[in-house]
């Protein structure tokens, strides 16, 4: 009786959130949300521009970047407001763009194309960092604490690039596992189209993973004095080995990653229940991936993993026995207080992903004794989504570009200083601050980042010295794709 009254609360409930959110937004306007969404990355890119970039006001930077040590680490992108290359943000956000164009590309239409460019302008830089030198990856271009008391646009940088790496000597299990996660889920988005360019990043996937589990260790132990506080690896580096295992085992169907899965998975976290999904932290989005082995193939081994994924994804569902997860007032996930809106992109993107896996398969979510169907999963990530592009108690969009009232005050420093077009002038690393504490809105639109986000009471107060709310990140846009590919096909 408790279960048939559960799943018939929930399907009220559905119906009900369904018929008020319906209405939100068009499937026109999700997919103008995924384009502004990839456009964004275009203002992330560091090195030499290419003739169709499409953000005009952007120019070619860090045009020698790696030359310290002799090596080529020009591209990739800048992780956020800053002018940093950080190799574990950048290879998730590389990890989720592909994962977003497997799971949701063919939604993508006219799309397609820019998606891929986007995912290719990170996976080109990754292999150059994972092949310049043998046995080391290299991990960061530029000093962070030089570059973040400057605020001056990419154009005029002129703090020290240094490049720090990873290598036999000193691990980095954590960035080399995710990193070899983003080559090997790039492998297979470009397998058809590009079958020498995939097989370029299979092979050296298998390299930057043998080098991640071969010599494990941190990269926060090695490098903690650049990568912390930034982007230390707070979880360790087992979750990105099983996370990376679990990438490696998809792309190439080798034994022997299902293998290492089975061998390893019990101290990697499989057994854990996680209700977090990061750039630092894989594992609720790991148990999910193994999970499809079991719903579609059937792999007993595998089973636990569809529970896990299942305990993770109850715990997003308001009114389920396993609910845990804090919404704001206004209905907004809210799991931290700086940069909220990227954990609300990435469960958005697993719960859509789960939800997939499941109706495929006939499957539905255990939530303790009750069942819930995929289609909650996909109303509750739709409720997240609309509220990023305008369906909140701000009645203003996260998404800058996007709808009539967005933030205009973002920080991020080549946003907010006059682009060289319009400057030729050099803008030193002092004299950039009258930009970063002016009152006026950013000069250059970056289309489509999406920022930080409102705090636990849905305000927003579109302030540009306020980085936990106004700066934008490649991690919180990379989900974020996949979930509006979907709702723009729906």
């Amino acid at each position: 009786m408790v279960q048939s009254y559960f799943c018939a609360t929930l399907f009220i409930l559905y119906t009900i959130t369904l018929s008020s959110f319906t209405s939100a937004f068009t499937p026109q306007q999700y997919s103008d949300a995924l384009s502004k969404s990839i456009l964004f990355f275009e203002g992330q890119r560091s090195g030499k521009l290419p003739a169709n970039q499409r953000l005009k006001w952007r120019a070619d930077s860090a045009l020698h970047d790696g030359s310290s040590a002799n090596v080529d680490l020009v591209g990739g992108y800048y992780d956020a407001g800053d002018n940093v290359k950080f190799g574990l943000p950048m290879a998730f956000t590389t990890t989720m763009l592909a994962w977003s164009i497997i799971e949701f590309g063919e939604n993508m239409k006219s799309e397609l194309g820019n998606a891929k460019e986007a995912l290719r302008w990170s996976s080109d830089y990754l292999v150059k960092a994972a092949t310049a030198t043998p046995d080391t990856l290299y991990v960061q271009v530029g000093e962070p604490y030089s570059d973040h008391r400057c605020w001056e646009r990419p154009e005029d940088m002129d703090t020290p690039r240094n490049v720090y790496k990873v290598s036999a000597q000193n691990p980095g299990s954590d960035v080399a596992a995710e990193t070899a996660a983003a080559l090997a889920a790039a492998s297979i988005v470009f397998q058809d189209s590009d079958h020498s360019y995939s097989h370029k990043l299979l092979q050296t996937a298998r390299n930057v993973f043998d080098l991640a589990d071969k010599y494990r260790g941190s990269y926060s132990d090695s490098l903690g004095s650049v990568v912390c506080p930034f982007y230390c690896s707070y979880s360790g580096y087992n979750d990105e080995l099983l996370w990376g295992a679990a990438w490696m085992h998809r792309a190439t169907q080798d034994a022997s990653y299902l293998s290492y899965i089975q061998s390893n998975g019990h101290i990697m976290g499989s057994e854990d229940d996680d209700f977090s999904f990061s750039w630092d932290d894989k594992r609720a989005a790991t148990k999910v991936l193994l999970a499809k082995g079991f719903l579609e193939n059937k792999i007993d081994e595998f089973q636990l993993y569809k529970q896990h994924s299942d305990n993770y994804i109850c715990s997003l569902i308001p009114g389920s026995s396993n609910s845990q997860a804090r919404y704001t007032p206004g209905g907004l996930f809210y799991k931290h207080g700086e940069s909220n809106l990227q954990y609300v992109t990435t469960s958005s993107f697993l719960l859509l992903t789960y939800a997939k896996y499941l109706a495929s398969n006939g499957g539905n979510a255990a939530c303790g004794a009750s069942m819930v169907p995929s289609e909650t999963l996909i109303v509750q990530a739709k409720k997240q989504i609309d509220y990023i592009l305008g369906d909140n108690p701000m009645k203003m969009s996260y998404m800058v570009g996007f709808g009539e009232k967005y933030p205009t005050r973002i920080h991020h420093r080549g946003s907010s200083v006059p682009s060289v077009h319009d400057h030729p002038d050099h803008v030193s690393c002092d004299a950039g601050h009258q930009y970063f504490s002016s009152s006026s809105p950013n000069p250059n639109l970056l289309v489509g980042a999406i920022v930080g986000g409102p705090d636990s009471n849905d305000n927003y107060g579109d302030d540009r010295s306020n980085y936990s709310q106004s700066e934008p990140a490649t991690y919180i846009n990379a989900p974020f794709v996949g979930a509006a590919a979907f709702f723009s096909g729906h």
